[in-house]
């Protein structure tokens, strides 16, 4: 059986669906992405607004996010100078799929946190008749 490839597929390494998918699974990516949805923001905002995360990391993830085409960087001219980020209309066609994964985990994420505390348990018990050394 002969299976064809098209130019989307996810498959190939150089697949455009590829660079999509990992940028919505970096967990700093999306959180930046969505607290841009809601408005621009300079960067200490951001430092604020999102738990955990450092300066270093906001600013590397800043400028892959515009080197991707979808955040925009405004310098103003004024004194003191004032940085706003803001998402550009590229940007702006994330914030649906991101509000349904978001959704998602409101839902469900005390229940995967359930099942992966339940794992975590059986795994540090072993099973009857098992030795450790």
């Amino acid at each position: 059986m002969s299976h064809s490839h098209s130019a989307g597929d996810v498959f190939f390494a150089d697949c455009p669906t590829r660079l999509a998918i990992d940028i919505i699974t970096d967990k700093w990516a999306v959180v930046v992405l969505f607290a841009l949805s809601r408005k621009p923001c300079r960067h200490g905002e951001l430092v604020g607004l999102i738990g955990g995360i450092s300066r270093k990391v906001l600013t590397q993830t800043l400028r892959r996010l515009q080197g991707y085409g979808l955040v925009d960087r405004r310098a103003y001219a004024e004194a003191p100078p004032r940085v706003e980020y803001s998402l550009t209309d590229l940007g702006r066609t994330l914030v649906e799929p991101i509000s349904v994964l978001t959704d998602w985990a409101r839902s469900y994420g005390e229940a995967i946190v359930s099942f992966q505390n339940a794992n975590d348990a059986n795994e540090e018990d072993p099973p009857e008749g098992s030795t450790t050394m």
